[in-house]
């Protein structure tokens, strides 16, 4: 067992090394006073401070910002909404719907944004910041409904009874007894769709104009172009705010297990 765990450590060790090398070398470059982007020539925190004199990024960080508060806010309503009344209400046709709401978080990426393009020009949807949210939310909403579903499983069906014995309405104990309840799965779904939104690129590249791009969408076409200082930087900006989320989600789920 002895050689065969140390085999399993190695392999482990091979994975992450591959995972998480090329993000740390990506962290380290953003520090690189070199211009190439191609070898170590100095500290420097210069690509930093340019972030914020690129009108062209920041407007794109602006676009989602905007675009990730308001899929994650759609997202959390109708998941929460969702795994609610698929776990108070069972019919014949609840697993057809389960089935149809997590189909989103299987298919592929390009199929969906080509899917949801056709759909927007046949109604006659202009792109722009409607298309996008709607599309962000089409495959957001279900991590946050898969969230709180988990949570609900372990819910003591007593404490709504005990709410309503109480003389709460159905609403006050739903508001009063189980969104605190959900709290975390809540929050820990909301992080989620925040992040996939803000990540997002090929289903937003279909469902965007020219004046709605996303970080994700100019960041790719500065790639196209070529390696740039710059890019290393507001990926670890990006890189720092997804390792702050999942901090906090797991520090939620600890918290409230």
């Amino acid at each position: 067992m002895t050689w065969l765990t140390r085999l399993f450590t190695g392999w482990t060790a091979l994975v992450m090394a591959f995972f998480y090398l090329p993000i740390a070398i990506l962290v380290v470059f953003s520090f690189n006073e070199s211009r190439l982007n191609i070898e170590w020539t100095g500290f420097t925190t210069q690509w930093y401070a340019s972030l914020w004199g690129d009108h062209v990024l920041m407007r794109a960080v602006r676009n989602s910002l905007i675009v990730a508060a308001f899929s994650t806010a759609f997202s959390v309503l109708l998941g929460t909404t969702g795994a609610w009344l698929l776990h108070r209400y069972r019919y014949r046709a609840s697993g057809l719907l389960e089935t149809l709401v997590f189909l989103p978080m299987i298919v592929p990426e390009v199929i969906l944004g080509v899917s949801l393009l056709i759909l927007f020009v046949t109604i006659g949807l202009q792109l722009g910041y409607t298309t996008i949210v709607i599309s962000h939310v089409t495959f957001c909403f279900p991590f946050v409904m898969a969230a709180v579903q988990a949570r609900l499983a372990g819910l003591d069906p007593s404490l709504e009874e005990a709410a309503l014995d109480l003389g709460a309405t159905p609403l006050q104990a739903f508001l009063k007894v189980l969104v605190p309840y959900l709290m975390p799965a809540i929050v820990s779904g909301a992080l989620m769709a925040f992040t996939l939104s803000l990540d997002d690129l090929i289903v937003t590249y279909f469902t965007a104009s020219a004046r709605t791009q996303t970080l994700p969408l100019v960041i790719f076409g500065k790639v196209k172009k070529g390696l740039d200082p710059s890019l290393n930087a507001i990926s670890t900006v990006l890189i720092g705010v997804t390792v702050l989320a999942l901090f906090v989600t797991e520090a939620l789920r600890r918290r409230n297990p």
